[in-house]
């Protein structure tokens, strides 16, 4: 299994100016701005921390999944949510020969935490031997940091700050999620249930 995030997050979705006044950096000056470079590296980091811990996808952009094997012949969990589309299903061979599905057999079943491509029918298209399937789709809560849950919002403004603060320090536990962010994010966490995490 294999996911590729393909469009990435403009800079415009980023909220630059709101993380620059909770970190309260001064404004006015004639350097004003030049930190702003640093402050989306800091932002992308704790977005990608905040996706990886949840298992969503914040802003909206375009994804390609592979798999060499379905969950079952009927069903196909995504791996992040929400997904908003899914556009093309590829069948890919053991030569890297691509035939595309027929959408008539497939469709997204959305979830607030576990999406899925379902059969219509009796059957997901069948897999080549040797080969995979590869999916593209469309997830996040929107395109603008706006479209972004609040609790969630916060918690990348709250990492970030975090990253910002001890930047120049090698901390031990560092690669645990800090109290106040675990806290917001906790409701949006995957529910766990059965083997396979349905």
């Amino acid at each position: 299994m294999m996911l590729t995030e393909v469009t990435a997050v403009p800079t415009e979705a980023l909220p630059v100016t709101q993380f620059r006044d909770h970190l309260r950096l001064g404004t006015g000056f004639t350097d004003s701005g030049l930190e702003d470079g640093l402050l989306e590296t800091y932002l992308r980091a704790a977005m990608s921390a905040i996706e990886a811990w949840t298992g969503k996808a914040l802003i909206l952009r375009e994804f390609v999944y592979e798999t060499s094997t379905w969950e079952t012949r009927e069903r196909q969990s995504l791996p992040l949510a929400p997904v908003r589309d899914v556009s093309r299903l590829a069948l890919v061979d053991l030569n890297g020969v691509e035939t595309l599905a027929d959408e008539a057999r497939f469709r997204l079943m959305r979830d607030a935490h576990h999406p899925a491509l379902v059969a219509v029918g009796a059957s997901l298209p069948a897999i080549p031997t040797g080969g995979l399937a590869r999916v593209t789709l469309d997830a996040g809560f929107g395109a603008d940091w706006t479209d972004v849950p609040a609790d969630l919002g916060h918690a990348v403004v709250l990492l970030g700050a975090y990253y910002h603060e001890y930047r120049y320090e090698a901390r031990m536990g560092a690669e645990r999620i800090p109290y106040g962010v675990s806290r917001l994010i906790a409701a949006w966490r995957p529910i766990r249930l059965g083997a396979r995490g349905r």
